[in-house]
């Protein structure tokens, strides 16, 4: 699909969409919860759809009614011969321990970009667990034959803190005495803090100090019905909030100010620049009227920023410096790179020196014709840069939105925004 955005001043009130970290999480615990869980406010993004399925896959019973999600399960993992998570890093990373609490042999599957990302960490880690694999080459498939057995482990936290996740949950669900796992070098914090959020939510007790030693509590056994409510995504709800500050006037409803999702931070590197902000309780509404200030940020906890803040910077008057872009080599694309290819046509010149980005802004956006790389988040920070620039973005393989935020571009034209889609 082709995306063409037409220079356009966007004004109005959107709700933000479902987060798909909270809503793939929350379907993995609803799997191992034995009884039935509602989850409210349901994503249907790509990455949902494919927890949704591996869940059932590996035994839950799901089905929709009155706009919810409906799990009913035993606790239980049943076998499979195999999961496809589709292009969801997440899904990958969070179901593979819980997959392997099965007494049988499981293939892990996925496509896409996912076949590029290296899973050393299965291959290293589970063997530690009981849970014998046989990889290709440290990349998909995976065979993986359990039963996993939990136990004291150290891992390195430093390529992903999602394999800490699925080693959260299926230690919560399985263990029968109190056991530790120590974290060296743990990125992307506030997401543990998500997942223990919701470990709390269905009843485990998992614990930790200073997020070097994770402590994980037998589980209870007992059968509880649990309603969960998927709270709105600031990764998606950045962009928006972006877009805003380059050119219009827009509400976003729904964000939870108090919540420990990561990208919350958007809002501090709004303030920084100078955009015209006002937060209150249920809506946040950001203002195209100030000269944008270049701006500082350190990116590593939250590396899902990158994109819409490159928007942003192009935009700001000066040199913005984001750092972390170690964190970016094994995203849906090479995110470093792909935004360098992406804005560079735009005009937008973007730096590479060591872990930081250096984006020269304030100068214009010129007309451009790019490529989404097959990465959602690209796609929408070409999408939002267009905005305001000097004449069309074009950007093929638009629909990789689909991956996160399936409503993007309906979004943008309910504010306003000219999108044109062709095939």
């Amino acid at each position: 699909m082709i995306a063409t955005i037409t220079p356009s001043v966007l004004h109005g009130i959107v709700i933000a969409p479902p987060g798909k970290s909270a809503m793939q999480r929350a379907c993995a615990l609803a799997l191992l919860n034995k009884g039935k869980t509602v989850i409210q406010n349901p994503g249907n993004s790509n990455d949902d759809i494919v927890a949704m399925k591996i869940i059932k896959e590996l035994g839950a019973n799901i089905h929709f009614a009155a706009g919810e999600l409906v799990v009913i399960s035993t606790g239980k993992v049943s076998a499979a011969a195999a999961i496809n998570c589709g292009e969801s890093g997440l899904s990958l990373r969070m179901f593979a321990p819980i997959a392997a609490l099965c007494n049988s042999t499981l293939l892990l599957k996925g496509t896409g970009s996912l076949l590029k990302r290296p899973m050393n960490f299965i291959d290293e880690v589970f063997p530690l667990l009981n849970v014998r694999t046989v990889s290709n080459n440290g990349f998909l498939p995976i065979s993986i034959t359990g039963p996993l057995h939990p136990k004291n482990i150290s891992i390195d936290g430093s390529s992903s803190s999602q394999y800490l996740t699925g080693l959260l949950f299926a230690f919560a669900a399985s263990v029968k005495e109190r056991v530790s796992i120590t974290v060296d070098n743990l990125k992307s914090k506030p997401y543990i803090d998500l997942s223990l959020k919701l470990l709390q939510h269905f009843g485990y007790e998992v614990s930790h100090d200073q997020y070097k030693i994770f402590y994980v509590a037998p589980a209870r056994t007992t059968e509880k019905n649990i309603t969960y409510y998927t709270e709105a995504d600031w990764s998606s709800a950045s962009f928006l909030l972006v877009a805003a500050a380059i050119g219009g006037i827009v509400q976003v409803k729904g964000l939870d100010i108090h919540s420990v999702q990561a990208d919350k931070s958007i809002l501090n590197v709004l303030q920084q620049c100078n955009a015209d902000i006002n937060i209150a309780a249920d809506v946040i509404s950001v203002t195209n009227k100030n000269q944008l200030h270049p701006f500082e940020f350190d990116a590593t906890d939250c590396p899902d920023l990158f994109p819409p803040l490159v928007a942003l910077a192009a935009y700001c008057s000066g040199t913005s410096v984001i750092t972390g872009i170690s964190r970016l080599a094994a995203k849906e694309s090479n995110r470093a790179e792909t935004l360098v290819n992406v804005f560079s046509k735009m005009g937008i010149s973007i730096v590479l020196k060591g872990d930081a980005m250096f984006i020269t802004g304030g100068k214009g956006i010129f007309s451009a014709t790019v490529s989404s790389h097959h990465d959602h988040r690209i796609a929408m920070a070409a999408a939002i840069a267009g905005l305001n620039a000097s004449g069309n973005i074009v950007i093929q393989d638009a629909e990789a939105v689909n991956k996160s935020y399936p409503d993007f571009y309906k979004h943008l034209v309910m504010l306003g925004a000219q999108v044109s889609l062709s095939n």
